[in-house]
């Protein structure tokens, strides 16, 4: 097992809201693009859904595409993340679905987590295995 920690740079954020809920609630989608580094270097692409409270604070799933290089290893895979917004920070989790990984990183299976302050940046650790 290997840890993997690093940032990663919102590039794009675009959201719409899907439906109105009573007050100030609502479901919404986001397409997100994101640059990697640190020990993941790459680019990233995710659809976020979104469920916000009343008081601005959200529940996401999403599905992460993550396209890079590993250890000298290159290729992509597909990242769960299910995570919740605060009002000022936003924290989810990432699991490897298996067998979406490609080129040299093939195999690779792991989960991780992230935190991203309001704002474009935000820092993860990733734990991995590679075959």
């Amino acid at each position: 097992m290997s840890t993997l920690t690093g940032g990663f740079e919102l590039a794009s954020w675009d959201e719409e809201t899907t439906q109105e809920l009573d007050g100030e609630r609502k479901l919404t989608r986001a397409l997100v693009t994101q640059t990697f580094t640190g020990d993941l270097e790459g680019e990233g692409s995710v659809e976020w859904l979104m469920c916000y409270a009343e008081d601005g604070t959200a529940h996401f799933v999403g599905m992460q595409l993550v396209r890079g290089v590993i250890d000298g290893r290159k290729g992509s895979v597909v990242l769960e993340t299910v995570g919740e917004f605060d009002g000022g920070k936003a924290r989810g989790r990432w699991t490897v679905i298996p067998g979406s990984a490609t080129g040299d990183l093939a195999g690779m299976t792991g989960t991780g987590r992230f935190e991203a302050p309001h704002g474009p940046n935000a820092t993860y650790t990733l734990e991995v295995d590679l075959p």
